[in-house]
Order: C-alpha cells, then sequence, then structure tokens
C-alpha cells in the first residue's frame, strides 16, 4: 500500500520567477484540460503545499496509458520554493552527481554494495544544497577537477533533483513523453522527471 507521484521539477527557475511561472504553467494545464481550478486536500503528500488541483476532463492526454476505466488519478499539487525533490520512500540523496565542468560522476551510493549514501561523500554535497535551500546560494566541490560548482548546475541521477518549482502528479498513470516534452517547452526551462512512493 502506498501513495504514488510522479514529479516534474523546474531545475532552472530561480526562488523570484517560481511564483509567475507557477500560475502560468498552471493556467496552461487548466486550458489544456489536464487540471482544473478546483483544488483539493485529498491524496497530497507533497513537501510544500497541502491541496492540489483535480483532474480535468482531458487528464488522459497527459498520460502514456489511461485504458483502465476504473483509474481516477487524484491531485497535481504545485510546489513553489527551494527544495530538494527525491524520488521515493528511504531515499535522501542520489546514487551519483555529475559536474557539469569536467563530466565527472561522484558515487554517492554504491550500488549493490552499499544501500545509503557515503556520508564523506555526501556530506560537501548536503552542505551546499541546505546552504542554497536557506539563502538561493550553496555550491559542492568536484572531487576531480576541484571546481566549486553551484548545487543547482550539477547533474543529479534521475531520481533526485534540486529546483525551487515542482509539480507533484498524485496516483496518476505514468506520464507520456510527449506530454513531458509539452511541458517543457511551455515552461522553458530544463526539466527532471521521476516517481515515487511515501
Amino acid at each position: 500500500m502506498g501513495d504514488y507521484y510522479e514529479r516534474i521539477v523546474d531545475v532552472e527557475a530561480t526562488a523570484e520567477e517560481a511564483g509567475p511561472l507557477a500560475e502560468r504553467m498552471v493556467d496552461w494545464l487548466v486550458a489544456e484540460g489536464v487540471i482544473t481550478r478546483e483544488t483539493t486536500l485529498d491524496g497530497v503528500f507533497s513537501q510544500l503545499v497541502t491541496e492540489g488541483y483535480v483532474p480535468g476532463p482531458r487528464w488522459a492526454q497527459a498520460v502514456d496509458d489511461a485504458s483502465n476505466p476504473d483509474w481516477v488519478p487524484r491531485s497535481v499539487a504545485v510546489n513553489v520554493g527551494r527544495a530538494h525533490h527525491v524520488g521515493g520512500q528511504g531515499l535522501d540523496s542520489p546514487e551519483f552527481a555529475v559536474c557539469p565542468r569536467c563530466r565527472h560522476k561522484t558515487v554517492v551510493i554504491d550500488y549493490p554494495y552499499a544501500f545509503e549514501a557515503d556520508d564523506e561523500v555526501w556530506q560537501p554535497f548536503e552542505d551546499g544544497i541546505t546552504a542554497w535551500e536557506e539563502t538561493g546560494e550553496g555550491s559542492a566541490p568536484c572531487p576531480a577537477c576541484g571546481a566549486l560548482v553551484p548545487v543547482t548546475e550539477w547533474e543529479w541521477d534521475g531520481s533526485f533533483a534540486v529546483g525551487a518549482l515542482a509539480f507533484d502528479f498524485w496516483d496518476w498513470p505514468e506520464l507520456s513523453a510527449d506530454f513531458c516534452a509539452r511541458f517543457r517547452r511551455e515552461l522553458g526551462h530544463r526539466i527532471v522527471v521521476h516517481g515515487g512512493k511515501i
């Protein structure tokens, strides 16, 4: 048992841009019929909000498979604010991070030999993310090239993202690649899409 979500994270928006972008994307989702303007508290377990938008009459156009007539998706929560986003239960860190300067891949969780982050490796990233969440600025050094890279520029594995704007689709079928591509074009920023369970 549990509640599943699929999340689209804008990894380029600043905290100042996030609110207006959220409003614009809600307008677009409503115009597309994916959501309505009605909100609900039902089935929202997101980090920064307690209510979400009710699915719209054309929600099925956003997913890969809407063939199950009994499947009724829950709401879409819009999270505005600096946060790190993890892809599910028990995850507090990514498996790896890639330096955008030298392309070195830093392994944080050495699967299948370990199932938790190496504290020594993860600590500089965690410190940088915490600083970014609190102040809007935070960096982590690359262990290979030594560059001090803002945490918003690191490339994390697909289960982890750092961003000031995220959209949580609660208990929806898997979002389609076409919908995610249209969402990205409408947003105008790079996105990370991941899912999880709580």
